[in-house]
């Protein structure tokens, strides 16, 4: 079971890519956006698996290197980018503003986020993504709205 966290957890080794290993995270998660968003269902139900998945996983594999959110989970990454692009049309300036704005809300952490990071295990993993995707989110709702 410890290999199939850590598979989830860094999506089978991706995690451990020597550079900004949660912006390839971030991409991977993109690609499956990408295949999935027509399917309404089955995106929100992927992403709802991935999140839970990423709780556990990425709480054990916290647990085992005794690192708060290790630079080798990238779970949260994987999964978070599906609320980024939740309910957004998916043409080139919304895929590419959308992946650049997540990345910046995550790297840059706005307040409650640096609050749900230091969440207990999997909890603050992935929770503060989800806020930074949901900041990325409104804001691509907003640009939408002058577009």
């Amino acid at each position: 079971m410890k290999k199939v966290h850590e598979y989830i957890a860094t999506i089978f080794g991706l995690g451990y890519f020597p550079v900004a290993s949660g912006t390839v995270g971030s991409f991977a998660g993109l690609i499956v956006c990408l295949f999935l968003h027509r399917y309404i269902f089955l995106y929100v139900g992927v992403f709802l698996v991935l999140f839970t998945a990423g709780v556990i996983s990425a709480g054990k594999k916290e647990a085992e290197t005794n690192q708060k959110d290790p630079a080798c989970v990238i779970i949260d990454e994987f999964a978070c980018i599906f609320l980024v692009f939740l309910f957004i049309p998916l043409t080139p300036l919304y895929i590419i503003a959308g992946f650049i704005i997540y990345r910046v809300m995550d790297i840059v952490k706005l307040p409650p986020m640096r609050a749900i990071e230091k969440l207990k295990g999997g909890w603050g993993i992935m929770l503060d993504d989800a806020v930074a995707a949901i900041y990325s989110n409104i804001i691509l709702h907003i640009i939408s709205s002058f577009i």
